[in-house]
């Protein structure tokens, strides 16, 4: 807003040649009229005007909108004037005549100041938690190392893992190791965007471009600018998705819808995946150009039940976290159920149930809330229960499951190393050593199967 004709066209000619979109008031009525309904990024406001002056527009406009972002212009300012409008909430005071490249600076930084405020917000309301990455396992030290050597640069990466194994909490440690750190984070769940809302959730739209589009809308691609997108299940994007985010890829810049202007993005992207996509390919759902554009650095991240080892100090960590600053003593049986249950969802399942037993237990004991532990065990029981040992020592532990597990699957196939090796993802000959370390007789095994088999 400016009274002043001439000052007004070099600003709007100068703004617009840097790519923003630029609306103009001669006077405080028209300037707040316009604020509504343009609902600018940024407001441009001389003090001195006919009429109501910019002070006058500031405080309605803060009244309002608290969160706008206002920069205060005059050519009679004094040092008075300037604490005035900064306490009202200017953003900053700029004397007339204007240096233009000191505004566009200026205007960089209010952006800037305008993603990381949305992206704290995010942080609060949507993620509400600072979890690390647990354990001490080999898997997870491999995974650990990994991060920490491919945080620092700016490759992009596809993390590929199970439903529940913390692929974000992988995707937030490659943020905050990266040098783009105090930038954005923004995760998108790729297979919760309705169809026809892909183009808008992700680049954003005008104000008008649809029915119901009643004010502009910053894209999640726009809000990531300088700092890591999460494309979370990536695997599970329609066809149409997969095209419209290649092309951003591809080319670093977006158009919001019914915009007219594209703008250009600095992101680095971070995808995930719960899916085999070479197979994905093969079967035509998944397009092979978007796949080597994201697979640049590839990396696992293992199920629960691939390190158990780590179950004791995740589930002592959850306790402390859900048990409302009370003790919580967890019983041997509830201790060795944990170690021998297969957790099919992964680390989100046992923080789930850790939450739901630390609310239900009465006492100071950890119990399974009535008829859990039974239940839930089904789903990945051995023939006698769990594994019971003299030894109460965890490695003990651990050896007797394997022992009874590598029992059971060979039953289930008839006693065949093959495809009892095949099944539990080892090479034979290490299922040798292990059937051979444990002393389990695989023919009694193979016998046992045949007789039932014919009693049938």
């Amino acid at each position: 807003m400016d009274d002043e004709s001439n000052i007004l066209a070099s600003l709007k000619g100068v703004l617009e040649d840097e790519g923003y979109e630029v609306e103009t008031a001669k006077d405080a009525e028209q300037a707040l009229l316009r604020f509504h309904s343009f609902r600018p990024d940024i407001t441009l406001l001389d003090i001195w005007m006919p009429g109501e002056d910019g002070i006058w527009v500031l405080d309605k406009i803060k009244t309002k909108e608290p969160n706008a972002v206002v920069i205060m212009m005059s050519g009679h300012g004094t040092v008075e004037t300037a604490v005035r409008t900064i306490k009202l909430g200017a953003f900053d005071f700029l004397e007339k005549p204007l240096q233009f490249d000191k505004l566009l600076l200026l205007m960089e930084h209010a952006f800037e100041l305008k993603r990381l405020k949305a992206e704290n917000q995010y942080l609060k309301t949507e993620l509400g938690g600072d979890e690390e990455i647990l354990g001490q396992s080999l898997p997870i030290l491999q995974l650990k190392k990994l991060i920490s050597v491919v945080a620092p640069s700016n490759g992009w990466v596809l993390a590929n893992g199970e439903n529940g194994t913390g692929k974000e909490l992988v995707a937030r440690s490659l943020h905050r190791g990266s040098p783009r750190a105090t930038g954005p984070f923004i995760a998108v769940n790729c297979a919760a965007i309705p169809e026809d809302l892909v183009e808008s959730e992700l680049f954003g739209h005008e104000r008008g471009s649809f029915t119901g589009a009643n004010e502009k809308r910053v894209g999640k691609f726009e809000l990531a600018h300088r700092g890591t997108l999460f494309l979370d299940e990536v695997g599970d994007m329609s066809s149409k998705m997969q095209a419209k985010i290649l092309r951003a890829l591809q080319e670093c810049r977006i158009q919001r819808v019914g915009g007219e202007t594209s703008v250009e993005i600095d992101v680095r992207v971070i995808a995930a995946t719960n899916k085999d996509l070479k197979k994905e390919i093969a079967q035509g759902r998944f397009r092979e150009d978007l796949f080597y554009r994201l697979n640049v650095i590839p990396l696992s991240v293992p199920p629960l039940r691939d390190r158990r080892e780590d179950i004791p100090e995740l589930v002592d960590y959850f306790v402390r976290r859900y048990s409302l600053g009370k003790t919580k003593k967890i019983s041997p049986e509830v201790r060795e159920w944990m170690l021998s249950y297969g957790w099919p969802g992964n680390v989100r399942e046992l923080k789930n149930w850790c939450e739901r037993a630390c609310l239900l237990s009465q006492s100071d004991w950890l119990e399974s809330p009535d008829g859990e532990l039974e239940a839930s065990s089904k789903g990945y029981t051995l023939a006698d229960g769990p594994p019971v040992t003299d030894d109460k020592s965890l490695k003990s532990a651990r050896a007797a499951f394997e022992k009874r597990f590598i029992i059971q699957i060979l039953a289930e196939n008839g006693g065949n190393i093959s495809r009892t090796a095949q099944c539990l993802g080892l090479e034979r000959s290490h299922l040798h050593k292990k059937i051979k370390g444990y002393g389990i007789d695989v023919q009694s095994i193979g016998h046992t199967i045949g007789n039932s088999g014919g009693s049938n």
